[in-house]
């Protein structure tokens, strides 16, 4: 099969005609074969005890339909019938599947891709959690075109999705001309082998989407160390089993001899970038630690931004301190921390950094990837906590920074809450975050409405010279 042709979103070009013994019928495999083999079609010939053909039986894939069928399975015939137009059926059928594409409903050059959400928490949350999926997918250039949830008492180990759903989503993925995979959760190596040997597509995780969100966004040399580092990080334990075309041997005098397979390189190859980024790195924070140190040698006292991302911290960051940081709103928009100066009314002088967004369900790789940009947390006298106030899951997004603050143990440092985008929501709903969040801040970093507030809360709550300096030297 794999010298034939293979388009993304359409069938193979083989009909697969096969007999039964007996009064057998297509069969589950039989539809099973039809799907995850993408077949024009598949029929059955039904032959009597001496090997006489007697019935006859077909299938094919269904383009998308008002009841979600899959497929089409004919009726039992006689087996001579010559009422079946088998490829006028299969031409109409290919029409009808690429018709989205002719009709702009999808775009020609995007890649495609489906969300996946397997889990065994309730529909309501798999739901919000796919939404910011879904933003996490548009955020890295990719089109989706549908989803599907399916709520389990438990995962499958090895497929994630049983085989009945799993043929589902292959015809979801032929109706809509998808040719990604994403999953709402963090896959094995072995899953991942599994599922792409069963559907022929690509399959990204959670991780991986967001890992590659990042190395497009990352723009300075150390944020790029970063991203590639956590990449090497995800990758190496998936090579396990991958370029099997690729491994003939190699070496020979000279070298570390004929046992040497092209994947074996890769994961040497792999150690030792990973090696040298580490070095790297450390010469980041050794530089970002010098620059921390003048800092409180000139006992400037440090707020800083933290966040879900796409919550408005830069273009606070840039109203407070009249500077121009790239904004857009996507998530993860600026990965870099910067750092600014602002005279506050009172001649206090005062840093505000800015740091990476989080996101729930933060990959750890990525996590320890970016310690040299937390690290900044670390030396902050008033740690800024700003919110999205227009998002439906506030609550939430607010309990997973404060979860990873506790992990860093930086929770006895002064928190102030900033309930920012409150232009984009009504006086009752206003009232609703204030009983909700009474030590919150209501604001509007885009009409500067509050900025006052804000401003004067930062001012009283910053340490005297005295304290400041007692503080700092606890780090």
């Amino acid at each position: 099969m794999g010298r034939i042709r293979v388009k993304s979103g359409r069938l193979k070009g083989i009909r697969l005609l096969h007999t039964h013994r007996g009064k057998t019928p297509l069969t589950q495999d039989d539809l099973m074969d039809l799907i995850f083999l993408r077949l024009d079609n598949i029929g059955v010939l039904m032959v009597g005890e001496e090997g006489n053909p007697e019935k006859f039986q077909w299938a094919h894939i269904l383009p998308s339909n008002k009841e979600n069928r899959p497929y089409y399975i004919s009726e039992i015939l006689p087996w001579d019938t010559d009422k079946i137009n088998l490829k006028g059926t299969i031409q109409a059928i290919e029409e009808e599947l690429s018709r989205n594409i002719e009709e702009g409903v999808l775009s020609k050059n995007k890649e495609r891709a489906l969300l996946v959400s397997v889990d065994t928490t309730s529909k309501e949350f798999q739901e919000k959690s796919l939404k910011e999926l879904d933003e996490l997918a548009k955020t890295a250039g990719v089109e989706v075109c549908g989803k599907l949830i399916q709520r389990v008492k438990s995962v499958n180990p090895q497929f994630i999705l049983g085989k009945g759903k799993l043929a589902e989503l292959e015809v979801l993925c032929l109706q809509t001309d998808a040719n990604i995979l994403i999953f709402d959760r963090e896959l094995t190596p072995s899953q991942i082998n599994n599922l792409a040997k069963i559907t022929e597509r690509k399959i990204i995780d959670r991780t991986q989407l967001i890992l590659d969100i990042f190395a497009q966004h990352a723009k300075s040399k150390a944020g790029k160390f970063q991203v590639e580092l956590a990449q090497l990080e995800y990758t190496l334990p998936r090579l396990v089993g991958k370029n099997r075309a690729m491994s003939r041997l190699t070496g020979g005098i000279g070298g570390r001899g004929p046992g040497e397979t092209k994947l074996e390189m890769d994961r040497r190859r792999i150690r030792e970038r990973r090696t040298k980024l580490k070095k790297e790195l450390e010469k980041v924070k050794a530089q970002r630690a010098h620059k921390r140190l003048r800092r409180q040698k000139a006992g400037l006292p440090v707020v800083s931004l933290v966040g879900y991302t796409n919550v408005g911290k830069s273009t606070l960051l840039n109203v407070l301190t009249r500077s121009d940081i790239y904004t857009a709103n996507k998530l993860f928009a600026t990965l870099d921390p910067t750092s600014r100066r602002i005279r506050f009314p009172n001649e206090k002088e005062v840093i505000i950094t800015d740091t990476v967004g989080f996101v729930k369900y933060m990959p750890q790789k990525l996590k320890e990837a970016f310690m040299a940009t937390l690290e900044e947390l670390n030396i902050a006298d008033i740690i800024l906590h700003v919110a999205d106030a227009s998002h439906e899951n506030i609550e939430e997004q607010i309990s997973a920074v404060r979860e990873i603050l506790t992990e860093m143990k930086l929770m006895d440092i002064p928190e102030i809450l900033v309930l920012n985008k409150i232009d984009q929501i009504s006086h009752e709903e206003k009232i609703r975050l204030q009983h909700m969040f009474p030590e919150g801040i209501l604001i509007s970093a885009l009409t500067r409405e509050n900025l006052d507030i804000l401003v004067d809360r930062i001012s009283r709550t910053l340490p005297t010279k005295r304290n400041f300096i007692e503080n700092k030297s606890k780090y």
